[in-house]
């Protein structure tokens, strides 16, 4: 077995599930020197929605964060999250625009992309896998871990081989909703280690108060690596604490190598950081509670709170329990999706609407019928032809790869772009996000010219959540 490989996940998803991806470069760049020192496998800094949240809220350049923290950290494998052919935005983008992507992540310091898509279609994975093989970098797919009468292992070792076959240098099990349970984590594990050959990672959340079991479990099953966060960003709906999975092993066949007196240091700072996110009301300590809603109701903690906010706007707040346990018709209806972003809030929303309506898709929102007609890509269960007919009436369902049907778009955005671009990593940027992205490009150039942004009109003005 050998040592349990470790993936850090304070620089990204521990603050973007704890405090909205609120972390700025500042706040890390005092620590990234001695995180580097640590000898984590990884370190998961880049990606999800820091992209975003850095031009919209922080007024950041991501590229210019990933830079820094590749300089600071030169000694440690640097990870990011990637949804496929959304990238880091909302839609499918064309091939050339994910391959360009994928090079640029590549070359500004990133040395493993971890790729998903939220159908587990296969077929949305395979040009971020090709463009990240072609630049060296590791390719690590993650499965999105859900559970419902399909999902079996059978389920899961199938999409484990295709991803394999599909050239991905790892495995993740992406246990984005805390779904999983310490004997299902073993036994999975195990199965998966037995149908194919790649590394697996395992990456759950805290939610549910289950992660650090899992954890023990998978890695008794043969994991090769687990995500965790430093502990004052650790437990509730982030991960399992680094320094309690390091004390866990040590002095065992699994031991990960790990000095716990250096995480003693780092742990310190976060305090610190902890405290300020607290006393500005960035972090929620409510957030750090568990939460076994998940397990209940097999629906995601953000879907949940989503759910019951749009029947309280609807003023049905009353009706909370007929839309949860109209969540799984409408899933059965529509293929089965894992409920993971986007599809969470597609089901949901429908659910919500079947109920408030008090008649089953009388009102069918444009995002339920996209993914009825297949603009996401194929859903796990063939959807029903008489079911596709009512929500699509006389129109063509996609059964084609959906980047099929798409242009190349890299010069089109470059064109649209060129008055903003100062590096070439810019027109990626517009393209994911055109609408918010001119707005920080003006304020980079007025800081850059010496403008004071602060008087300006208040449409430039950054507005908080």
């Amino acid at each position: 077995m050998g040592k349990l490989k470790i993936t850090e996940t304070v620089l990204r998803d521990a603050h973007q599930s704890l405090l909205a991806t609120r972390m700025s470069l500042d706040d890390m760049r005092p620590i990234l020197s001695e995180i580097d020192k640590v000898g984590f496998y990884s370190s998961e800094c880049w990606g999800g929605a820091t992209f975003d949240t850095c031009i919209r809220f922080l007024n950041e350049d991501p590229w210019e964060r990933l830079r820094t923290i590749r300089k600071e950290m030169p000694n440690t494998k640097l990870q990011m999250l990637f949804r496929g052919q959304n990238m880091l935005g909302y839609r499918h983008y064309a091939d050339d625009l994910v391959e360009y992507f994928v090079q640029k992540s590549i070359a500004n310091g990133i040395d493993i992309i971890r790729i998903f898509d939220a159908l587990n279609d296969i077929r949305n994975l395979q040009t971020a896998i090709k463009a990240a093989k072609k630049e060296q970098g590791h390719a690590q797919v993650a499965i999105s871990y859900t559970l419902g009468e399909v999902f079996t292992h059978e389920y899961y070792v199938k999409y484990a081989k295709q991803i394999e076959e599909a050239g991905a240098d790892s495995i993740c099990i992406k246990d984005m909703a805390a779904l999983l349970t310490p004997y299902e984590a073993e036994s999975l594990v195990r199965d998966l280690k037995a149908a194919v050959n790649i590394p697996i990672q395992l990456h759950t959340h805290y939610t549910s108060g289950l992660a650090s079991m899992c954890i023990i479990k998978a890695v008794e099953a043969g994991v090769d690596a687990v995500d965790t966060a430093m502990s004052p960003l650790a437990l509730g709906t982030s991960h399992a604490p680094t320094e309690s999975i390091v004390a866990t092993f040590q002095g065992t066949e699994y031991d990960t190598g790990l000095d716990l007196v250096k995480l003693n240091e780092i742990r310190d700072y976060f305090m610190k950081l902890r405290k300020k996110y607290i006393d500005s009301g960035l972090l929620d300590p409510s957030m750090l509670a568990v939460n076994v809603n998940a397990l209940l109701y097999q629906v995601p903690g953000g879907m949940l709170s989503n759910l019951l906010s749009q029947l309280k706007a609807a003023g049905k707040a009353d009706q909370l329990d007929e839309v949860l346990r109209e969540v799984p018709r409408v899933r059965k209806d529509s293929g089965y999706p894992p409920l993971v972003t986007p599809t969470s809030q597609i089901v949901g929303t429908q659910a919500a609407f079947n109920v408030i309506m008090g008649e089953r898709y009388k009102t069918v929102t444009k995002e339920f019928k996209g993914m009825v007609k297949g603009e996401y890509g194929k859903t796990p269960v063939e959807i029903d032809p008489e079911f596709r007919k009512k929500i699509l009436g006389d129109e063509e369902a996609i059964t084609c790869r959906p980047a099929d049907l798409l242009e190349p778009e890299l010069e089109t955005m470059r064109a649209e772009a060129a008055e903003w671009i100062e590096q070439e990593e810019d027109v990626l940027t517009y393209a994911m996000f055109p609408q918010v992205a001119p707005k920080f490009f003006k304020e980079r150039r007025d800081r850059k010219y010496g403008i004071d942004t602060k008087h300006s009109d208040a449409e430039n003005k950054v507005h908080p959540v």
